[in-house]
C-alpha cells in the first residue's frame, strides 16, 4: 500500500499547512496563497486548488464543516483538518527537510518547518548539511581531475554551477543554524502570534 506521504503533492502540503491556521473555503485559501506569494513555490490555479482540496477530502485529510452563500455568489464549502490531516504535515516536513535530491519539496518543507520544534528543525537541517557536504566532496574532486586532464571548460560549467549553489546553501545553512542555536531566531511560541486568516501581512512579511 502506498505511503500516505507519497500521495501528498507540494500544493496539498501547502493547503494542509494553511488550514492549520483555521477553517477556510477554497476561495479564501486561493486569495491568501496569492497574497502571500505562495505561487513562487507551486503553481496555483482555481482548477488545481479545487482538485487538490477534493483529493485531500478523499484521502481523509479534510472534512466539510459548512456551506454558505453570500448574495448571488455560488455556494462555498468550508473545510477543516481531520486529525490525520493535522499530523501529516509535520510528518512530511520531517521526511523532506533533510533530503538533498528534491529541491521543490525542500522549498515547501522549509516554508512549513515552523510546524516543528526548534530542536527538531536544527537536527533535520544538520542532516541536510551533512548530505550537502557529501555531494560537494563527490563533485569537487571530479571537476579538478577533469580540469587537470584538459577537459574544456564548456563541458564543466554545469558542475561549476552545482558547486557554487552548494557553497551558497552551506553558507546560508551555517548562518541559520547558528541563529537557531543562539535563539536569535524567534521560533514557535517565541514568534509573533499567527495572523487571522483575513490578514496575511504579518506572515507574508516574515517570509521576505
Amino acid at each position: 500500500m502506498k505511503d500516505p506521504l507519497d500521495r501528498l503533492t507540494p500544493l496539498g502540503v501547502m493547503v494542509l499547512g494553511l488550514l492549520r491556521e483555521g477553517d477556510m473555503h477554497p476561495y479564501e485559501m486561493l486569495k491568501l496563497m496569492r497574497q502571500r506569494h505562495d505561487d513562487r513555490l507551486v503553481t496555483i490555479t482555481n482548477g488545481t486548488l479545487y482538485h487538490t482540496v477534493a483529493r485531500l477530502c478523499r484521502q481523509g485529510l479534510l472534512d466539510e464543516v459548512g456551506v454558505d452563500r453570500a448574495g448571488n455568489r455560488p455556494e462555498r464549502t468550508t473545510y477543516t483538518l481531520t486529525d490525520a490531516g493535522r499530523s501529516i504535515v509535520p510528518e512530511w516536513v520531517r521526511r523532506e527537510l533533510p533530503r538533498t535530491d528534491c529541491p521543490e519539496q525542500f522549498q515547501i518543507a522549509l516554508a512549513e518547518a515552523h510546524n516543528l520544534d526548534r530542536d527538531e528543525v536544527v537536527d533535520l537541517l544538520c542532516r541536510r548539511r551533512a548530505g550537502l557536504l557529501v555531494e560537494r566532496e563527490l563533485l569537487a574532486p571530479g571537476r579538478r581531475k577533469a580540469t587537470d586532464r584538459g577537459v574544456p571548460r564548456q563541458y564543466l560549467i554545469e558542475i561549476e554551477r552545482a558547486l557554487v549553489l552548494l557553497e551558497a546553501e552551506l553558507g546560508w545553512l551555517d548562518t541559520l543554524l547558528s541563529e537557531l542555536d543562539d535563539h536569535d531566531f524567534a521560533w514557535g511560541d517565541e514568534a509573533e502570534p499567527a495572523a487571522a486568516t483575513t490578514d496575511p501581512e504579518p506572515r507574508e512579511a516574515a517570509r521576505r
